[in-house]
């Protein structure tokens, strides 16, 4: 069994990773829908919607935020191959439950956003009788986008770092990908590993400088 650096190695594992790093790609895009349209809903009925909605509502997201990731997709996986849909890929259930469990931080970030908006233009609206979807569509939701985006672009690349939590239930992005290829040829560990940490640094960080310029922008103006 091999030990230590090889190029050769490397070669060869190459394509497993990077169809892994494709799978992270597709996973947090998906998740990333998710998180922020369904993030927005919540935000909305936590913040505007019926006693009935909003107590239940933010009950449940409470408690994804305090429940970790990996218990949910194990949860979930399990009951929807036992009581669902056995046939439902590991991808759309990861994808899912990853969504879901970083829309209950998103809707933090939102709520936050049309926290932040002055009292007075929730009043000029009610007193100059808006209807409440001009309200909402051309006074909240503009000012709430604008004070949101960073947060929210925050949550994205932290939920991009997490997707290697699936490989618990089969989700073959990069880590599972080298551990498949050292389990066939006992060697590529350390290729493997390091060839995924370096596709997730030159994914992340570019983009976490962007939301830290636009955090800084925003904060400016």
């Amino acid at each position: 069994m091999q030990t230590g650096w090889s190029n050769e190695t490397l070669r060869e594992i190459f394509p497993a990773i990077w169809d892994g790093f494709v799978v992270v790609l597709q996973v947090t895009l998906v998740a990333g829908i998710i998180a922020v349209v369904l993030g927005l809903l919540v935000a909305i009925g936590e913040r505007n919607g019926p006693v009935w909605l909003r107590r239940p509502l933010g009950a449940v997201f409470q408690f994804i935020r305090n429940t970790p990731l990996l218990v949910q997709v194990l949860i979930v996986w399990t009951a929807t191959s036992l009581y669902i849909n056995p046939d439902w890929s590991a991808f759309a259930v990861g994808s899912a439950v990853l969504g879901v469990h970083y829309a209950s931080y998103t809707s933090e970030s939102y709520r936050a956003g049309i926290d932040a908006i002055p009292k007075g233009q929730w009043e000029a609206a009610t007193a100059l009788n808006l209807p409440t979807g001009r309200v909402w569509g051309a006074v909240v939701l503009p000012q709430m986008f604008r004070r949101s985006a960073a947060a929210v672009g925050n949550w994205v690349i932290a939920m991009f770092k997490e997707v290697p939590t699936l490989f618990i239930i089969g989700v073959m992005e990069m880590i599972a990908e080298a551990r498949a290829f050292q389990g066939q040829h006992y060697t590529g560990a350390v290729e493997g590993y390091t060839l995924a940490g370096l596709l997730f640094l030159a994914a992340s960080y570019p983009v976490a400088v962007a939301m830290r310029r636009l955090e800084n922008r925003l904060a400016s103006e």
